[in-house]
């Protein structure tokens, strides 16, 4: 074929790299000089975000890079966030140390889910684990333990100052966005991330190169649940109580759904840009309740028609921006 050069990044990926590390630098100085009110304020609105982005994250990994389409993907999320509670409070763990616990132990329960999880195909699939997601929340309900249907809270936190909690469950969340951003970038630029994109494309003609289907599925699938359990254990670190109704309802996955639509499925920008215009869309309508909901889904539903690639693909197809490309780009 004679010399040909792999190009794995474009003009814009460098400066942007160096820009979002600034960005990340001048994030972790927050707690030092915001003012007191506003500070705090700042800092709960993102860790609540963060909670969000990562779970989108991740079900944009297991649907947009791996073809998996889930609406259950919660049931990990509550499970981090009981099993970090109950490291807590039961265990003796220190509470921020107990969230990547937390997250370990949904990735570990993905395994023996994935058993039944992946006997099922296609919609059949999406609906399967709607339904594991709701036998995980009618198992921790009828838990007298940990509340049963009314919840506990973490009382672990009780001897450790507000602002340290704060400013400690802050940078621990701006930790995790940046963990999971890494996590998926690397993962998608390694081998076992071209093997994911050629299973999502056809899954017979990936297996006829000699890819092993179920095991690189299994692997998207378990991280895929350690991203959602994260996500779980850090926002009930911060919301300091936990329910089986908030743990396991199926409004994360509708919002995660709603996140990625919006900001292009299949790309690492997607959900990030999803994240911020639904961390604005909360902040000024929430009060709204239901109408905000219905906006949600007209504004869903508006993109999804005019721009099918999401915001981020449209532009990306009209500018050809690419903050964290992925593809290999042969050049002689």
């Amino acid at each position: 074929m004679g010399n040909v050069q792999v190009i794995r990044s474009n003009p814009a990926s460098r400066p942007a790299l160096a820009a979002a590390a600034l960005l990340v630098l001048i994030a972790a100085t927050l707690p030092f000089w915001a003012p007191e009110g506003s500070g705090s304020s700042w800092m709960r609105d993102f860790v609540e975000i963060a909670c969000y982005f990562i779970f989108a994250m991740m079900w944009n990994l297991l649907a947009g890079y791996g073809g998996m389409v889930s609406i259950g993907q919660q049931a990990f999320f509550g499970f981090g966030g009981y099993l970090m509670l109950v490291l807590a409070n039961f265990g003796g763990v220190n509470p921020f140390l107990a969230v990547p616990l937390g997250a370990i132990a949904a990735a570990a329960i993905a395994v023996p889910v994935s058993y039944i999880a992946f006997r099922l195909q296609g919609g059949y699939f999406a609906i399967g684990t709607w339904v594991i997601a709701e036998v995980f929340r009618l198992s921790f309900a009828n838990l007298s333990a940990v509340g049963g249907g009314s919840g506990t809270s973490l009382t672990a936190l009780r001897g450790i100052d507000k602002a340290t909690r704060e400013n400690t469950t802050y940078w621990l969340a701006l930790a995790c966005v940046v963990a999971a951003i890494a996590l998926v970038y690397l993962f998608l630029r390694s081998k076992r991330g071209l093997a994911l994109l050629a299973i999502r494309d056809n899954e017979t003609a990936a297996e006829s190169q000699g890819i092993d289907v179920r095991s690189m599925k299994l692997a998207v699938y378990v991280v895929a649940a350690f991203g959602a359990g994260l996500a779980g254990a850090l926002y009930f670190l911060g919301n300091l109580r936990i329910s089986p109704d908030a743990a396991f309802s199926v409004n994360w996955t509708a919002f995660a759904i709603f996140m990625v639509v919006i900001g292009g499925i299949g790309r690492i920008e997607g959900p990030i840009v999803g994240a911020l215009i639904f961390f604005l869309l909360n902040k000024l309508f929430a009060d709204y309740g239901t109408w905000y909901l219905l906006g949600l889904g007209l504004l869903a539903i508006v993109v999804t028609i005019f721009f099918k690639q999401g915001l981020w693909g449209w532009a990306q197809s009209r500018w050809g921006w690419s903050l964290f490309p992925t593809q290999r780009t042969l050049k002689p």
